[in-house]
């Protein structure tokens, strides 16, 4: 994507306080795009990217709001779209992380694991398109856990965010006299504060099986969101964009 591609185009990321959110706002920024981020508890990491996405000479505004809760999403996107005037991209990395042995993990863990997860992502986007003009992105956030079942203990992890994906697939259908695009991004292991540590035992064991032989830095995550959001991928829909090191070769 050329230098400052995004200049005009409004977009909304979820979870943009932190990880590979915050990774996303900062490409985005240098782009020139103008962003609302939102965040749930810490207002400070969000005060801290606004800044830099400020930095980089575009709008910036942080908004709170529970994923997990529809009427937090929808008023967010309400005040998002009213602040603005239009959201031309959503981007949805914002998500948590319940795992353990089936009939382990206490119901309501697993009901706001999906409520975050996948029914509050849905919600986003679907407040969100009232206020997409035709040709807009909508870009979720999967998980190679998703695709493979790596390790026994991460079903619904892994189950919430292969949800993502085949939404992404149906949106792709159901937005194209629009023009509107959906695609999903797959990270797999990144160096983010949410990551397992490289010199832990699970770390260990991933890198073991990653071809690379490293955790992705969460640049080259944003990297393949600004692709699907910038011009260049304007024929691309419905897709998945892994970004694993290999991991799922």
């Amino acid at each position: 994507m050329t230098d400052k591609a995004l200049v005009g185009k409004v977009a909304l990321v979820t979870g943009g306080s932190r990880g590979l959110g915050a990774a996303t706002v900062r490409r985005l920024a240098a782009a020139g795009a103008d962003v609302a981020i939102t965040f749930h508890q810490r207002k400070d990491k969000a005060a801290n990217v606004v800044a830099d996405a400020r930095a980089a000479g575009v709008r910036a505004e942080h908004y709170q709001a529970d994923q997990g809760v529809r009427s937090e999403v929808e008023a967010m996107v309400a005040q998002v779209a009213a602040d603005f005037g239009k959201i031309d991209i959503v981007i949805s990395p914002a998500g948590i992380f319940t795992g353990g042995p089936m009939g382990t993990v206490p119901v309501a863990d697993v009901e706001r694991l999906w409520a975050v997860n996948v029914h509050g992502v849905v919600a986003t986007t679907q407040a969100a398109l009232a206020h997409m003009p035709d040709g807009g992105r909508i870009v979720l956030f999967g998980s190679v856990a998703g695709k493979r079942a790596g390790s026994a203990g991460f079903a619904d992890y892994s189950a919430s965010k292969a949800a993502l994906a085949m939404y992404a697939r149906s949106w792709a259908h159901e937005l194209a006299p629009r023009r509107i695009t959906a695609n999903t991004v797959v990270p797999g292991w990144a160096m983010t504060d949410m990551a397992m540590p490289p010199d832990s035992d699970l770390g260990r064991q991933a890198l073991a099986q990653i071809p690379l032989h490293r955790y992705a830095e969460a640049e080259e995550v944003a990297d393949a969101v600004a692709y699907l959001v910038g011009p260049g991928a304007s024929y691309v829909t419905g897709a998945e964009i892994v970004v694993d090191g290999g991991w799922n070769a």
